[in-house]
This record gives C-alpha cells, sequence and structure tokens, in this order.
C-alpha cells in the first residue's frame, strides 16, 4: 500500500489526464479514494490543495460533503426530533434504521437521488466531484457501495468517492476499518487504495 501522498498524486494524474483515467465505464464515471480513518483531517486538506490544483490546471472541482445529504433527508423526512425521540424510547440501532430507511426507501430521500440530484447542478464537461464526508454514514447508516450500484447512469461527471476505510487484498473495503463489518468489493470502479 502506498502512502496518502503518493495515492493523492497518482489520484491527480489521472484526473488531469484527457479523458480522466478513472473509470472504463462511461456510465460510472466514479473511483474510490481510500484513506486511513484517522487521516480524516489531512485528507480533508489535501482534498482542497489537489482541488486548488486542478482547478489551475484548467478542471472545475466541486467538493460535494455528503453529510449534508444526510442532514436534508432528515430535516425533509420527519425531522430530527422523531430520530432523537426514537432513540431514547428504543436505542442507537432503532434509530440508525430509521435514518437507513430515510435515506433508501423511495417514499422518504433517497440517498442516491440527491447525490444524483446535486451532481446535475455541475456541468458534465471538465467538472470533477469529490464527495467527501463519508463518515457521517457510519456506523451503518449507508453502505457506499450502494451508492455505487445506485448512481450508475445517473450522472456524466467525473466523481471522487472518498472512502474512510481499510482494504483487503485490491478490492475489499472495509467501511471505517470496523472490525464487525464485511469488506465490500466494487469490481467496477478503480480504487485508490
Amino acid at each position: 500500500m502506498s502512502s496518502l501522498a503518493q495515492r493523492i498524486e497518482l489520484l491527480e494524474e489521472d484526473l488531469k489526464a484527457d479523458p480522466p483515467r478513472i473509470s472504463a465505464y462511461h456510465d460510472l464515471p466514479f473511483a474510490i479514494f481510500r484513506y486511513d480513518p484517522g487521516e480524516e483531517w489531512t485528507l480533508r486538506r489535501e482534498a482542497r490543495l489537489m482541488a486548488t490544483r486542478l482547478e489551475e490546471s484548467g478542471r472545475r472541482v466541486s467538493i460535494v460533503p455528503m453529510s449534508t445529504f444526510l442532514w436534508k433527508a432528515i430535516d425533509e423526512s420527519e425531522g430530527i426530533k422523531p430520530v432523537v425521540d426514537l432513540e431514547k424510547e428504543r436505542g442507537f440501532i432503532a434509530a440508525q434504521e430509521q435514518v437507513t430507511t430515510y435515506l433508501s426507501d423511495r417514499d422518504w430521500r433517497p440517498f442516491a437521488q440527491l447525490v444524483a440530484k446535486r451532481l446535475r447542478q455541475v456541468p458534465d464537461e471538465g467538472t470533477i466531484a469529490f464527495l467527501t464526508r463519508a463518515a457521517s454514514m457510519g456506523p451503518g447508516i449507508y453502505h457506499m457501495s450502494k451508492l455505487l450500484d445506485e448512481m450508475q447512469g445517473k450522472t456524466k461527471v467525473t466523481t471522487i468517492l472518498f472512502y474512510p476505510g481499510s482494504i483487503e487484498g485490491t478490492t475489499g473495503l472495509r467501511f471505517m476499518a470496523l472490525k464487525d463489518r464485511d469488506a465490500l468489493g466494487n469490481y467496477r470502479v478503480k480504487i485508490y487504495g
């Protein structure tokens, strides 16, 4: 496994290429940049610096914190008070499952639809989206592998999912490096791990 700085450099080179060298699929222009959860603050700084360098080379970069979609889904569903009340009454797991329902059920505020809507607001040509703050979906609110499955065909914007976790083998990602989580793989996207 290479260092964070080496992987940032490789990703940046691939994003500066014309066309970007991150994906073999036109209907899933995604890649995953995996980093150790303890590197969160360093990663945020490095992502902003990389965005600046990419913009200086003629690309547009939109940094999209996924935490905004989480709070938007809660606010536009029932609000935070019912979630807090549910946690007080039935515990954290029940409250987490309710938020998962908000983000997964088409009758509420599906996460992939929120992301797709946001990506439609940026121009396709020459724009790169950085999906950051995925840790807000932990410990089990929403699985990032589900997001990638649901985003296929929904955007043409080159998108990098910054993923906090550990890697097993070449494609097995364990969200937040949580020991009780299975290492999941998505073989259709490139992983900078």
